[in-house]
């Protein structure tokens, strides 16, 4: 099998699924991943992520997003790999793999991570067009019910359409109570201060200019609390600016990249999610497996992974007293946090595992294989 992606930089939340499910895939699943590496991306670090979990990895170059060379190499790959199974992972890949599949008789495989860009190339040409192609694959994984019913409404059918939540492996996110002052030294955090953490792509999906509007008052009335934002993107520079404007000083720590994600979460004292759209977040999933105490926007897959009130607190996006009022009830009530982190914890273990998930994912690509 071909795992097939393209993206830039270190790529996000669905290339964690990708590696991962490499390196746990079943004795009889042969799989290559493929990257399409863009040669004017100097920040592009896959290659190294999967050399450390000893995946089969391949990169295919191109000199621009659309350098049609990358077809037949890609064609030629899989008739050496002698691969019968192509899983592509964003729009770019959904067309090749529909194209591949004419030229060489692969099986295609999509999965549906979700659309979070914001550009107008993206949301009124790449996005309809990638809807329209996923409509054409014998089967479609999506990351949650949200996507699934896009799908549907743009002509996909509903029983080539398989919903498998994100997951993760709850062996490598576990809080470890010795790990926290360390960490919190290492930020510049007191152990009597009150940490609220966040992590993602520094972009407009992720809406940390409304996280800030509102933890701002918070800061200000609570000396103890700080908040810490943890990732890199094109807003970086503006969000940096805009906590200068709002006078927040140290009590703002905005971190850029991070890849030490598990050992921030031990630093932690709730995490917070702000997002105006999700597919399934990975950020969640970290977050209650590593027990840290949850708030969230009621976004995309969200609310399948965490129910509000049992495992966090979930509230409508785009609402910022909402979103205030929630991290001010978690900082107030610490038992009732920690209860809500207990459960989340339970729930990952019992349902959200990465090794369910992988077995799920890897019976569909042995009936398509099979078909």
């Amino acid at each position: 099998m071909l795992e097939l992606r393209s993206v830039r930089g270190t790529g996000g939340g669905p290339e964690k699924t990708i590696l991962f499910g490499a390196a746990r895939a079943a004795a009889d699943i042969d799989v290559l991943v493929c990257y399409i590496r863009d040669k004017r991306d100097t920040t592009f670090s896959l290659g190294q992520r999967a050399a450390q979990i000893g995946v089969n990895y391949v990169e295919v170059d191109e000199r621009h997003s659309l350098d049609p060379k990358v077809v037949p190499q890609l064609a030629q790959l899989i008739r050496d790999r002698g691969i019968d199974l192509v899983h592509a992972h964003e729009y770019k890949t959904d067309l090749l793999g529909l194209w591949l599949a004419r030229q060489t008789g692969v099986v295609p495989l999509a999965t549906a991570h979700g659309w979070t860009g914001q550009s107008p190339r993206e949301r009124f040409v790449y996005y309809p067009v990638d809807k329209f192609l996923l409509a054409r694959y014998p089967r479609v994984i999506a990351v949650s019910t949200d996507i699934k019913n896009q799908l549907i409404r743009h002509g996909a059918r509903a029983e080539r359409v398989t919903v498998i939540l994100n997951s993760i492996d709850p062996g490598n996110f576990r809080r470890l109570a010795e790990r926290r002052a360390e960490m919190r030294r290492a930020l510049g955090c007191a152990d009597n201060e009150f940490l609220i953490g966040a992590v993602g792509r520094v972009e407009q999906q992720k809406r940390f200019d409304l996280l800030l509007e509102a933890v701002a008052p918070v800061l200000k009335s609570r000396p103890q609390v700080k908040l810490a934002i943890a990732g890199d993107g094109s807003l970086l520079a503006s969000l940096k600016a805009q906590a200068a404007t709002m006078n927040l000083g140290p009590q703002c720590l905005l971190l850029g990249h991070r890849q030490d994600i598990a050992d921030l979460h031990q630093a932690f004292d709730l995490f917070v999610q702000s997002s105006e759209y999700e597919g399934t977040p990975n950020a969640v999933l970290e977050a209650m497996a590593m027990e840290t105490p949850l708030v969230a926007t009621d976004v995309g897959g969200t609310g399948e992974l965490a129910f509000d009130g049992v495992h966090g607190l979930l509230v409508a996006s785009r609402d910022v007293p909402a979103l205030r009022d929630a991290i001010t009830r978690t900082i107030d009530d610490p038992d009732g946090a920690r209860r809500r982190a207990t459960a989340a914890r339970r729930r990952i273990e019992e349902d959200l595992s990465f090794d369910a998930r992988t077995r799920k994912l890897e019976d569909i690509y042995r009936e398509l294989v099979r078909a």
